[in-house]
């Protein structure tokens, strides 16, 4: 009897041992982003909310008080360990992500939820096989709304008009198009625009106009201007570390997954829109000067841009991948989406 006894409790010991590995994993992400602006406030840091919700408080996720560095570090420190999760764009380390650009270039919507989705059904139907996010586990693609043109200098309403601009740009394929009219790019992350335009470093900003009030710069760049279907777009990312992601259970790894990839992509481009409406408000209620541009100007920045998206087909072709297809595709889900 005492045997038996025995035997059960230290089965219930080793029952509630293995119950206890999957109690609470308490996980930490760095965030590069001001607190306030709308990315962390209304993305990121609900993502993060929601975790803990889903799993049933199995999984939390700490948001540590301070970035560990610059954005443009971001995915090593997931990959490294050094937090958990992080997000970030993929354009602030040229080079490092090819396929990722198929989100990024002109003309390809007007709305950040529908081409947020597009975005995350072309990347897995296309681009997944070529393993880019390798080191981490992927839980989110998402692009800003269609990308627009701020500067302090004068309106544009042809391409000559960029000739000499410096303008902060996020890198990847806005990078090439502000070279490709005549400006100069200056590489910086989105929250460097209210310091590089207050100290003169720069002209204006290339950003979807939501910046004009999240970076507080409607009074510094009088100008803006707007092509249909964005002058550009940008590539983000939320990754966690691998080992991290592999200690979870794989009842509270569904839960988040429930969350994140499109879902995620549907939160993030549904914020993404509102607050681009909300900047082009502000930016009319102080008077500033709003371009749209016309058909002379749009098919002059097609021409001057085109090489940019062969080139890119070119190199996604080289490692096995449908570029023409994928982004065909993206536009295509993009321009039908209705938005929920």
């Amino acid at each position: 009897m005492k045997r038996t006894l025995s035997k059960i409790l230290v089965g219930l010991s080793v029952i509630a041992c293995s119950q206890s590995l999957f109690a609470e994993t308490r996980l930490t992400l760095s965030s590069w982003m001001p607190s306030q602006h709308p990315m962390a406030a209304e993305m990121i840091f609900p993502w993060a909310k929601e975790v803990a919700e889903v799993t049933e408080g199995r999984v939390t996720v700490d948001i540590l008080a301070k970035s560990l560095g610059h954005p443009k570090i971001h995915y090593d420190i997931a990959r490294d360990g050094l937090a958990d999760i992080t997000y970030s764009a993929h354009g602030y380390t040229p080079g490092r992500f090819l396929l990722t650009k198929v989100a990024e270039f002109p003309f390809s919507g007007n709305s950040a939820e529908a081409q947020s989705v597009a975005y995350w059904r072309v990347y897995n139907k296309y681009l997944a096989k070529a393993n880019e996010h390798k080191d981490v586990k992927l839980l989110g693609l998402f692009t800003h709304g269609p990308g627009a043109v701020h500067n302090s200098k004068h309106p544009i309403e042809k391409t000559s008009d960029f000739e000499g601009l410096k303008l902060r740009v996020g890198g990847g394929v806005v990078n090439q198009v502000a070279t490709s009219v005549g400006a100069v790019p200056l590489l910086k992350p989105a929250s460097k625009a209210y310091e590089l335009l207050s100290h003169g470093v720069a002209d204006g900003t290339m950003n979807p106009p939501d910046a004009l009030v999240g970076f507080n710069i409607v009074d510094m760049v009088k100008n803006t201007t707007v092509v249909p279907g964005g002058f550009y777009n940008i590539s983000f990312f939320l990754v966690m570390n691998k080992d991290r992601w592999n200690e979870i259970s794989p009842e509270d790894q569904a839960a988040i997954e429930s969350i994140s990839g499109e879902a995620f992509a549907k939160r993030c481009g549904k914020v993404w829109d509102r607050i681009a409406q909300e900047g082009l408000d502000a930016a009319k209620a102080n008077g500033n000067t709003i371009t749209y541009a016309d058909d002379a100007f749009v098919a002059d920045l097609k021409a001057k841009t085109a090489h940019i998206e062969n080139e890119w087909v070119a190199e996604a072709s080289a490692r096995g991948v449908d570029g023409a297809a994928a982004l065909a595709e993206l536009r295509a889900i993009a321009n039908s989406y209705t938005p929920e």
